[in-house]
């Protein structure tokens, strides 16, 4: 099939959005390539139609363990083959997993950039037929980026040791620094650069400096109707602000990383659903989330950087209908932001202070513990040494970015199961074993033939069900088999977890650069501005952010807060259509437009130039404006 064949027969489209029929060409035409699309913008697409038209697997590199298990289930519910390898799967489950990417006809694998270091997962990738790496979120491998994960560098290692011909870097936020650097950190050769507007003509943004930030959110969600998210940053405050909406007759719910798994399915899937209108959320929440008809983002707190703001924000109005973005703030919360950037930016002794802390924790030994995970509770942690909450929570996040540790709210949400023997031996065993049949027989009636290609997901209270027991009945019953070798059962596990990437390291001989440190400082502080100016300025919202991403344009949005400001105070016979009109006798960018009408505003001069193009009598290109 081709591609318009492929988009249309696995995901019902009958056209490609705006870049992502030129990047599927590229791809297909076996350039390296850097696509640059906004959140919501299709990334995904970009990888997955063209390696369905193309013999053998993709291998997706992606930083988080919610968007590889996102992405993988909606191909799977697609009927596409896919899976995915993150920390705290069993080495069996791992075996298996690498087993069907070989010989299993498999078309996505996902994995952490981590991963592609290992030897086991390097000598096995051998085996598989590669046609594409995709990497995904690839600003984590610029420092300039505002998440760096030094394990991206190794990407490129990976890339040329196998000999794969082609690759393609996505990304929804990247500056010219950060641009630059994906091509070179990747050794792209020649690489084919799309990147789309960074404006969204459906999207109003608006900030808002006043005391009473939830007066002023209970005003906005009474008179804009529809789907709503709310980002706080608290855990605390996600509930209170929800419980205050629905004293105010406001379907609301909360949602952050402390829930139990289980919990956050249940809060999500009743919002995406619409039982609940407004979720209340930390930043845990959205990443790979897939609602196009969120009418509002309310950011009750500041967000680190204009790059996290510009993705939050961006999960409004998907479906390009009007949408708004809203930022509540005081002069309090720019205080609160400068102090916060300072103290997540932690010094290498603190860093060394809770890596020692954890091995302790865990009466590690060092050189022990390569890829092990453990259970782990936060407070519980930083009371038993006495850490500060800030700082240690950084130093942690750190240790991860650096791959040497990894935190995860808990490895997956939902028990589950594959068949080590084949139908035949399973059968053996049922007649030597008659008090077991009828449980593998409800699992064979529940789960098919797919518990024997590899792992489905389980509900213990629905084998319980037609088993007539409880759950803890049926987990007994499960695990025997899973001692018995019938089975590997995972059971679900909801608490975060640490995984250790390396084996225990001397804290003295951390691989940690102390002037790399003092460097993010600075370049976390730079960011952090960045928001303070945006939230301050009076010039075009839209703009802003085309600026800060390096796109040029002079043309401005016409919808955020400071444009509309700027329309009020325009009178109708004060905008000069006609005069811009007879004034493009040629191409002109704005600044020969004010030479030449002297007598108008620049804000005069845009409002004419605005209304021209939603005429459609008059185009930008590359800053010059000209008639159709």
């Amino acid at each position: 099939m081709n591609p318009s064949e492929i988009l249309l027969k696995y995901w019902g489209y009958t056209t490609f959005r705006s870049k992502q029929e030129e990047i599927i060409q590229s791809i297909l035409d076996d350039n390296d390539t850097l696509a640059l699309l906004p959140t919501g913008g299709g990334k995904s697409v970009c990888f997955q139609v063209p390696t369905l038209a193309m013999e053998g697997i993709c291998i997706v590199a992606s930083p988080l363990i919610s968007l590889m298990k996102d992405q993988v289930e909606q191909l799977q519910n697609k009927g596409i083959k896919a899976a995915a390898i993150y920390s705290g799967m069993s080495r069996r489950e791992i075996d298996i997993t690498l087993d069907n990417c070989i010989y299993g006809n498999f078309k996505f694998l996902y994995v952490s950039p981590e991963r592609l270091k290992t030897e086991i997962f390097i000598e096995r990738a051998r085996q598989m037929n590669i046609c594409l790496l995709a990497i995904d979120e690839a600003h984590c491998i610029s420092q300039w980026g505002y998440n760096f994960r030094p394990p991206y560098l190794e990407i490129a290692a990976f890339k040329n040791e196998l000999g794969i011909g082609r690759l393609i870097a996505l990304t929804a936020t990247a500056t010219k620094e950060v641009k630059a650097d994906i091509i070179e950190k990747l050794e792209m050769k020649d690489a084919k650069v799309f990147q789309k507007s960074f404006a969204r003509a459906n999207l109003s943004y608006s900030a808002f400096k006043l005391e009473n930030k939830e007066g002023k959110m209970l005003e906005i969600l009474t008179n804009v109707p529809g789907t709503s998210v709310v980002y706080v940053r608290s855990r605390k405050r996600t509930k209170e602000i929800a419980d205050m909406l629905n004293r105010q007759q406001i379907s609301a719910d909360y949602y952050h990383a402390g829930l139990l798994g289980q919990q956050r399915s249940e809060k999500q899937s009743a919002w995406i659903n619409n039982q609940v209108r407004v979720i209340v959320a930390t930043n845990a929440f959205g990443m790979g989330i897939d609602k196009s008809d969120v009418r509002t983002v309310i950011h009750m707190d500041l967000p680190d950087s204009l790059e996290a703001y510009y993705q939050e924000a961006g999960r409004a109005g998907r479906d390009g209908k009007k949408a708004y973005a809203v930022a509540l703030f005081h002069v309090q919360d720019i205080d609160e932001l400068k102090d916060r950037t300072d103290r997540t930016i932690v010094s290498l002794a603190e860093i060394k202070r809770t890596y020692q802390a954890l091995a302790n924790f865990y009466k590690m030994a060092i050189g022990s513990h390569a890829y092990t995970s453990f259970p782990f509770n936060y407070e519980q942690f930083i009371n038993t040494y006495n850490l500060p909450v800030v700082e240690t929570y950084a130093a942690l996040k750190k240790l991860g970015d650096e791959g040497l540790i990894q935190m995860t709210d808990g490895f997956y949400e939902q028990s589950k199961i594959t068949f080590l023997l084949d139908k035949g031996e399973t059968y053996k065993f049922q007649i030597a074993n008659p008090k077991l049949d009828p449980v593998i027989k409800t699992l064979l009636r529940l789960y098919g033939g797919e518990v024997f290609a590899g792992y489905a997901k389980i509900k213990e209270k629905d084998i319980g069900s037609l088993l007539k027991t409880d759950k803890v009945q049926v987990r007994k019953w499960l695990k025997f088999l899973n001692d018995s070798e019938v089975i590997d059962y995972q059971s679900a596990m909801d608490s975060a977890t640490i995984t250790f990437l390396t084996p225990r390291l001397d804290p003295e001989k951390l691989p940690i650069d102390s002037k790399q440190i003092e460097w993010r400082r600075t370049l976390a502080r730079e960011k952090a501005q960045a928001v303070i100016d945006y939230m301050n300025s009076t010039e075009c919202r839209t703009q802003i952010f085309q600026r800060y991403f390096d796109e040029e344009t002079s043309l401005t949005c016409g919808i955020c807060d400071n444009d509309l400001e700027t329309k009020k105070r325009l009178k109708a016979s004060e905008i000069p259509v006609e005069k811009v009109e007879e004034t493009l006798d040629a191409p002109r960018n704005i600044t020969e437009l004010r030479a030449l009408m002297s007598g108008f505003t620049q804000d005069q001069i845009m409002e004419a130039l605005r209304i021209l193009i939603e005429d459609k009598k008059v185009v930008e290109n590359g800053g010059k404006f000209s008639l159709t």
